[in-house]
C-alpha cells in the first residue's frame, strides 16, 4: 500500500477498516479531559467494556451459591480453564489438549523449565538472546544454579553482531549447532522486547532437535500479536502472559504450550500438584501423583476465577474476530506508523539528530511493534509525547516503543501522533 500523510488518507482507512467497531469495545484512556493515544498494548492491553459484566457474573454466583459455584455457577469453577483451550489453541497455532491458562508468566516458565531442563554431565548448557527480557534471564540463571552449575559457563548469549540492533537467526543456528551435544535446551523471547523482532521460531526449533536439544520460547510479547503454529513447528514449550496484546488486565493469567508427545509422556518430570492429577482420581485425596495426558498436567492448583473471567472478556473478542483478521490490519497499521516516522524523520535538518526505527522491516521478522532510537534527544521528547497525550514506552538511554493494537488503534491515532511528534521536535 503507498500511505500518504494526512488526515483525510487515515480517515478514509478507517472508513474502510472492517475492525473499526472493536475500538468502542474497549476503554480509551482520557487524561487530563482528552482521549489518548494508546501506543502500549505491548506493555499492557486496554480493557474491554465487557470486562466488568464478565467478573461481576462470577461474584453474583460467588454471593448466590458460595462453595457450590465450583458446580452450580454459569460457568462452573471446578472447570473454569476448560473454556480456553480451543479459543488459546488457535491464537497459537496448537491443539486443545496442548495448552492451559495458570499461573503467572514467570512461575509458569520456571515450571516448564524443571520439565525441559534437565541437564547431565555432558548436556547442560542453554541458549538463550542477549539481553532477553530479565524476568528471563533471572529463572534461566536460578534454574542453572539450582542444578549447581555457573550461570557464566553454562548460559550461552547470542548478541546482534557488531553496529547491528538485531540478530541474525543464522548465528542462533550456528551456536546451536557448535554447543550440540553439550546443549540441554534453547530458551528464547519469541518476539524480543526491546527491538520487536521476530525470531525463525521453526528454524530455531528443528536445529535445537537435531542436537538433542529441547527448544522452548517466551512468547509475552507474541501471543495475540503474531501468527503461531506451536504445534506444527514441533516446538517443545512455550509460555506467554494475557495482559499485553491479549487485554487481560494487570498481572493477569499465563498461557502455557506443551507439545502432545510431552502431554503423553508420564514419566516427564514435573512439579505436580492436584489439578494435574488425573480427573477420575482428583477428589479421592490419595498418594501417588497420576498426571493428566494433556497440558493441564502442569496445572498445580485450581483456577482463579475472577482474574480468569477477565481473560475470558479478552479471548471471547479474539474469539470472534479471529487472527486473520487482526494480522491483516496489524501490517497495515503498524507500516502506516512506521510511515510517520519515516516521514517526520525526513524533515529533521541537523545532521546529529535522527529517529532510527530499529524494528525489522521484513513482515516475517516483526509484529506490530515499532521501537525508534530518537538520536540526539533526551527523555524530554518522550515527556513531551506524554504531555500531548501519547502513551508510550521509553527505554533508556533514547529509545521509545509504539504498539498499534488492531483492535482498538486508529489509523487517525497514527496520523495524529506524527503531527504531535513534529511539533515535540520543532518546539
Amino acid at each position: 500500500m503507498t500511505y500518504e500523510n494526512s488526515l483525510t488518507f487515515a480517515q478514509k482507512l478507517d472508513e474502510q477498516d472492517e475492525l473499526k467497531a472493536y475500538r468502542n469495545k474497549f476503554h480509551i484512556p482520557v487524561i487530563d479531559g482528552k482521549e489518548t493515544i494508546y501506543f502500549t498494548g505491548n506493555s499492557l492491553g486496554l480493557q474491554p467494556k465487557s470486562t466488568i459484566d464478565y467478573i461481576n457474573t462470577e461474584l453474583k454466583d460467588w454471593a448466590q451459591w458460595g462453595v457450590e459455584g465450583h458446580f452450580l455457577a454459569k460457568n462452573p469453577w471446578f472447570a473454569y480453564h476448560e473454556m480456553f483451550a480451543e479459543p488459546i489453541a488457535k491464537i497459537v497455532g496448537a491443539k486443545s489438549e496442548e495448552v492451559v491458562v495458570m499461573n503467572n508468566l514467570t512461575v509458569n516458565l520456571n515450571l516448564l523449565l524443571v520439565s525441559f531442563y534437565r541437564p547431565t554431565e555432558n548436556r547442560y548448557k542453554i541458549i538463550c538472546e542477549a539481553k532477553a527480557f530479565p524476568s528471563d534471564q533471572y529463572a534461566l540463571e536460578m534454574q542453572v544454579k539450582n542444578a549447581g552449575l555457573n550461570p557464566e559457563e553454562t548460559i550461552i548469549e547470542i548478541a546482534p553482531r557488531e553496529g547491528e540492533r538485531t540478530i541474525h537467526n543464522e548465528d542462533i543456528i550456528a551456536a546451536i549447532e557448535d554447543a550440540g551435544d553439550s546443549l540441554a535446551c534453547v530458551m528464547i523471547g519469541g518476539v524480543n522486547y526491546f527491538t520487536g523482532q521476530v525470531f525463525d521460531m521453526k528454524a530455531i526449533t528443528d536445529a535445537a532437535h537435531k542436537v538433542g536439544a529441547n527448544c522452548g520460547f517466551d512468547l509475552a510479547h507474541g501471543a495475540g500479536n503474531i501468527e503461531l503454529k506451536l504445534h506444527e513447528w514441533n516446538v517443545d514449550f512455550a509460555c506467554w502472559c494475557s495482559y499485553k496484546y491479549l487485554n487481560s488486565g494487570p498481572g493477569g493469567v499465563s498461557g502455557v504450550f506443551i507439545n502432545e508427545r510431552h502431554c503423553n509422556n508420564t514419566d516427564l518430570p514435573r512439579f505436580a500438584g492436584w489439578w494435574g492429577q488425573e480427573k477420575e482420581t482428583r477428589f479421592l485425596m490419595e498418594k501417588g501423583f497420576k498426571p493428566m495426558k494433556t497440558a493441564e498436567a502442569w496445572q498445580m492448583s485450581n483456577a482463579p476465577v475472577l482474574s480468569m473471567a477477565a481473560h475470558k472478556a479478552a479471548i471471547d473478542i479474539f474469539d470472534e474476530v479471529g487472527m486473520d483478521k487482526l494480522l491483516k490490519k496489524q501490517k497495515m497499521i503498524s507500516g502506516y506508523l512506521e510511515f510517520i516516522v519515516d516521514d517526520v524523520n525526513e524533515l529533521l535538518t541537523s545532521s546529529d539528530k535522527s529517529l532510527e526505527i530499529i524494528t525489522p522491516r521484513d513482515w516475517k521478522e516483526r509484529g506490530c511493534q515499532v521501537s525508534v532510537i530518537a538520536h540526539g534527544y533526551g527523555k524530554d521528547l518522550f515527556d513531551t509525547l506524554t504531555k500531548e497525550g501519547v502513551i508510550s514506552d521509553w527505554r533508556e538511554p533514547n529509545a521509545i516503543r509504539m504498539a498499534p493494537i488492531p483492535l482498538y488503534n486508529s489509523f487517525e491515532d497514527i496520523y495524529r501522533f506524527g503531527e504531535i511528534l513534529k511539533s515535540a521536535i520543532d518546539n
